[in-house]
């Protein structure tokens, strides 16, 4: 029965991108549209809910040795709950957000092809989430991957997009190896791709498998050196960056780490790289947020961010603190790009110094700030909650450590600041201006993200008493206690990072602070995507070598061979063929001349035949004769 979770969306997807092109192009096709897309994302959440309370299973015998199968966790749970929870609210404002030019003409039509792949998104990441085994893992893995590809490059018609698309898809597939190397040590390791059976895992098969999974998941999630592909990911249309970053591609990785946990914390090395892996992506995700001037790239920046902080609750051992975080970055980060868009499409460009459109549309501002303070982690709002007790984990590794994380979390709301601020504060288009001569954004755009805003806001019923440690049971996970000293240091922190966004946004008002080589550069990753460049670079460089090499050696052969082919081959048209028709001529000639002869004792007389019969009956005599003598 479970199997109808992931089907459902995937075989749904199929038919509203065939039957969705014959509906009508004006706003009736965008509400049929709407309510197709949210009635299959609703529907999944129900199965999703039913499966929880009925315990389904499912699984496919494909061979003896070879089970595809589907479970629920209460990790699995979460995110299968999440995912249709997020891109309802989504597909609702990509329906009315984007259109599909007609081919040949100047209107548009519903963005049928759009809602369709984000329809399937969910149903692949549901397949992900939901497996129990690494061949059903590696096909949604896999789905997904195609799936985020196509919906990068959706708007291929633009320039730089299919590059971009491509550049997502290859280092994100650099990961994927990882996941093959981890299922094949399962496999070596146990005789089976179950998880329930990797508990048997151990020495050298088991670092190996670690060391795949952390890959796989590091490059899904977008953490240090591989970053920079969210980058590449912003050229997608707005609904589709806000689903890849709240709960769909970069949630993959964080799933893998948080689900496989016991087996990774099994290897003593796993902490101190999780840890460090995180931390490092969470610092310096940061500092790029804070020094980045394009709206989608700082929220980019941002994910990857927050994704580093659960990674860190992951190694230091508090998986279902990082389980939390996601939830309440999902609701969060999700607002926020739906925000960017509709800012946006009122000033034709991403640049956060041409917005400020803070009066001109209240509304949207005041949803953008519930997620942007929830982002900073402003109590008493959800992202706070979780993003203490991400400080607290850490308090326990180390008090150097949870000091350190608290830094990353004072650059969470600086950067969150700047972002409200240029976003939507006061200024440039406080007044009627060039703004309103653009078209804006429809009342179910402004649905959608109002929708995520107050799932933010629900969230926050995490810091009500008893709460918390209700949501533990369930789970079955644990949350640290909360040390004073730690909630008042990350809290001055949380304050020290928005007073500077404010001073960071007065400056850039001002012009006061213009961009230097320096802070493009830093504000690009640091650099890492010009590194890649320089590594690919050389790896094209060796690779012209060996294909040069291949040409002049490799081939040579291959030419010599040839050319000795064709000079048998012209031997043989010269002097070959006439010897070999004189003796084909000479066997028949004489060929010919034996059946003569023998025809010569065939006359049709009876007393020749006896004559024949007689002779060789007295040759036969003196044979044995002699042989008797002898």
């Amino acid at each position: 029965m479970l199997w109808f979770v992931p089907l459902l969306p995937l075989l749904a997807a199929l038919v509203i991108h065939g039957v969705g092109k014959r509906w009508p192009g004006d706003d009736r096709g965008r509400a049929v549209l709407t309510l197709a897309g949210v009635a299959i994302t609703v529907a999944t959440l129900l199965l999703v809910s039913i499966a929880v309370t009925a315990d389904w299973g499912g699984t496919y015998r494909w061979s003896s040795r070879i089970v595809l199968s589907l479970g629920m966790t209460s990790t699995s749970a979460v995110f299968a709950i999440v995912v249709p929870l997020i891109a309802a609210p989504i597909i609702v404002y990509s329906a009315y957000h984007e259109a599909s030019p007609v081919s040949g003409r100047e209107t548009v039509r519903p963005p049928v092809g759009l809602v369709a792949l984000l329809t399937a998104f969910v149903g692949a990441m549901e397949l992900l989430v939901l497996a129990e085994d690494f061949v059903t893992l590696l096909i949604a893995w896999e789905l997904v991957g195609a799936c985020s590809w196509a919906l990068i490059a959706h708007e291929w018609q633009k320039a730089g997009n299919l590059r971009d698309a491509a550049w997502a898809f290859l280092v994100t597939r650099f990961g994927d190896l990882g996941l093959y190397i981890a299922a094949a040590a399962a496999f070596a390791g146990t005789g089976s791709f179950a998880f329930a059976d990797l508990a048997q895992l151990d020495g050298w098969r088991l670092d190996v498998f670690v060391a795949g999974v952390v890959l796989a998941a590091a490059a899904k999630s977008a953490q240090v050196p591989f970053s920079p592909w969210l980058f590449a990911a912003m050229s997608g249309p707005t609904p589709v960056s806000a689903l890849l970053h709240a709960a769909t591609m970069v949630a993959a990785g964080i799933y893998l780490v948080v689900r496989l946990h016991a087996e990774l914390s099994a290897v003593a090395w796993f902490a101190p790289v999780a840890i460090t892996l995180g931390l490092t992506t969470a610092l310096a995700g940061g500092l790029v947020a804070c020094l980045q001037g394009h709206a989608k790239k700082l929220l980019a920046a941002s994910t990857s961010a927050q994704y580093g902080l659960m990674w860190l609750a992951a190694g230091a051992g508090f998986p279902g603190v990082a389980l939390v975080h996601f939830v309440t970055h999902a609701f969060t980060k999700a607002a926020l790009f739906l925000a960017a868009g509709i800012a946006e499409r009122h000033v034709d460009s991403y640049s956060l110094t041409a917005m400020r459109l803070g009066r001109l549309l209240p509304g949207v501002a005041a949803a953008s700030m519930v997620a942007s303070l929830a982002l900073a982690g402003v109590v008493p709002l959800s992202a706070a909650w979780s993003k203490e007790k991400i400080v607290t984990a850490a308090g326990h590794q180390a008090p150097w450590l949870a000091v350190i994380v608290a830094v990353a979390a004072g650059l969470s709301a600086l950067y969150a600041t700047r972002f409200q601020l240029l976003a939507f504060g006061r200024g440039r288009h406080d007044r009627m201006s060039e703004a309103v001569s653009r078209p804006g954004h429809s009342r179910a755009e402004a649905v959608a993200l109002y929708l995520l805003a107050a799932g933010t806001l629900a969230l926050s019923l995490l810091w009500w008493p008893g709460v918390g440690n209700g949501l533990a049971d369930w789970l079955s996970v644990h949350f640290p206690g909360t040390r004073p000293w730690e909630l008042i240091l990350s809290l001055l922190l949380v304050a020290l990072g928005m007073g500077l966004g404010v001073w960071a946004v007065r400056r850039e008002v001002t012009g006061a602070r213009r961009p230097g080589a320096t802070r493009t550069g830093v504000a690009d990753w640091l650099g890492l995507p010009r590194l890649a460049a320089c590594g690919a670079n050389a790896v094209l460089m060796f690779s012209h070598g060996l294909a040069r090499f291949d040409d002049r050696a490799v081939d040579a052969g291959i030419r010599g061979s040839a050319r000795f082919g064709a000079w048998l081959a012209r031997l043989g048209e010269r002097r070959g063929e006439g010897a070999f028709d004189g003796a084909t001529n000479q066997l028949a000639k004489g060929i010919d001349w034996a059946g003569q002869v023998a025809r010569r004792a065939h006359t049709g007389q009876m007393h020749h035949y006896y004559t024949g019969i007689a002779a060789g009956l007295a040759a036969i005599l003196i044979i044995l004769s002699i042989g008797a003598l002898l």
